[in-house]
């Protein structure tokens, strides 16, 4: 699945898949040195708000909840001409009544925002685009989730940043992860599992399952 640019509200993947993607890489990354961090952290995570991640420099973004199967995404990527763009593109132009104005706007005042889509029903929107506005940052900022051997090559930064790297059977792991990710059935156990096989002992097996359980992802707690 590819990404256009600038993005078009079909290139994105159903708001459930996209969250059980994202949300999976936050729950592997996750630590408790960077919860203490609150939200000057960097990465992929999740709180309170929804999802997020921050590469500290380049691209930041936020994916949250709005209730009854509504979601949210909003950020910038630094490829996005939107905020540039002469005219002004109304980013928030034909968006329905549920969205998180307030927070958006203050973005908006502070030049912080690149672009935003919404979805509803199981389908996305965005405002309109002029016919000659490049990119908005949503190939940049989204395609890590959106493309199969990209969302695996993340997932398997989680097994780089441990320490040991991936073990033999690694591949096999991590299908099976995200199968139960996508399924919603995604065990504490599972998460046990690799931890437990991780010979530098560096996997935040707490924090991990702290994320897990504001994911959704396990049968214990389906908040989506």
């Amino acid at each position: 699945m590819t990404i256009h640019r600038p993005g078009l509200p079909g290139d994105l993947p159903p708001a459930e898949l996209l969250w059980a993607h994202w949300a999976l890489v936050a729950v592997l990354e996750a630590s408790t040195e960077a919860e203490g961090h609150g939200v000057h952290r960097s990465g992929h995570w999740i709180d309170d708000e929804g999802l997020h991640l921050d590469d500290g420099g380049c691209t930041w973004w936020t994916f949250a909840p709005a209730g009854d199967g509504r979601h949210v995404l909003y950020g910038e990527d630094e490829s996005s001409g939107v905020k540039w763009h002469e005219p002004a593109v109304d980013m928030l132009a034909g968006g329905p009544d549920w969205l998180p104005y307030e927070d958006l706007r203050d973005l908006l005042a502070g030049w912080q925002l690149g672009c935003v889509y919404w979805s509803e029903g199981g389908s996305w929107a965005r405002a309109a685009y002029p016919q000659d506005l490049g990119d908005d940052g949503l190939d940049c900022g989204m395609s890590r989730f959106v493309e199969r051997d990209k969302l695996l090559r993340l997932i398997d930064g989680a097994w780089d940043d441990c320490g040991c790297g991936p073990a033999p059977g690694h591949r096999e792991t991590v299908e099976r992860l995200l199968d139960a990710a996508v399924r919603r059935e995604l065990a504490p156990g599972a998460l046990e599992e690799v931890a437990a096989g991780c010979s530098c002992g560096n996997w935040d097996l707490p924090a991990m399952l702290r994320a897990l359980d504001l994911s959704g992802l396990s049968p214990q707690r389906v908040t989506q």
